[in-house]
């Protein structure tokens, strides 16, 4: 694979790789709702972090979300063990239910906000939705895209955001289907 390009003046950048080894301010944690870990990108993060990442979250689920983090939404634990110092946990949407793509981009939207209001300049994104939810890619890519664009045009603190792909045929579509200007 040729070398990946990056956008918006350098602040965006494609890599292929293992979020979890992100030197990164906050890395993002593809969530499901209970906040207690899965499979894919949210196991990946909690093994790599470690057990401090699950005592974080059950403590966010007893006094801020009881239900589970709704879709869209944002919050933030420790990294744990990692190298990143923050992780910030987003629960995409299932492909085809109610209002998907919105929802989508609000997740991207509120990892961002979250960074900004914490003062963190750097964030690692995995492909939200794009597993087990069933989302297709090459959407996943014009929605994410056009979120992180938006965001960055009006947040001149956050210096870097990387979409750290796991294969390399993901970061393609990517770069096959997003909309940077």
């Amino acid at each position: 694979m040729a070398a990946l390009p990056d956008f918006i003046g350098g602040r965006v950048t494609v890599k292929v790789g293992d979020i979890t080894r992100e030197d990164v301010d906050a890395l993002v944690n593809a969530a499901n709702g209970s906040l207690m870990g899965g499979g894919g990108v949210d196991g990946a993060i909690h093994r790599a972090g470690g057990p401090a990442i699950l005592e974080e979250c059950k403590a966010i689920r007893s006094s801020r979300y009881p239900k589970g983090l709704p879709t869209g939404e944002a919050v933030l634990t420790t990294a744990g063990r990692m190298a990143a110092r923050y992780v910030i946990h987003t629960v995409g949407p299932v492909y085809g239910t109610v209002a998907a793509e919105a929802k989508l981009a609000g997740c991207y939207r509120s990892c961002l906000a979250l960074a900004v209001d914490r003062g963190l300049a750097t964030i690692a994104f995995p492909a939200i939705s794009t597993g087990v939810f069933g989302y297709p890619r090459q959407e996943a890519a014009a929605v994410s895209s056009r979120a992180i664009q938006k965001h960055l045009e009006n947040s001149p603190g956050i210096e870097q955001v990387r979409l750290v792909f796991f294969a390399a045929e993901d970061a393609e579509v990517f770069l096959d289907h997003h909309v940077f200007g």
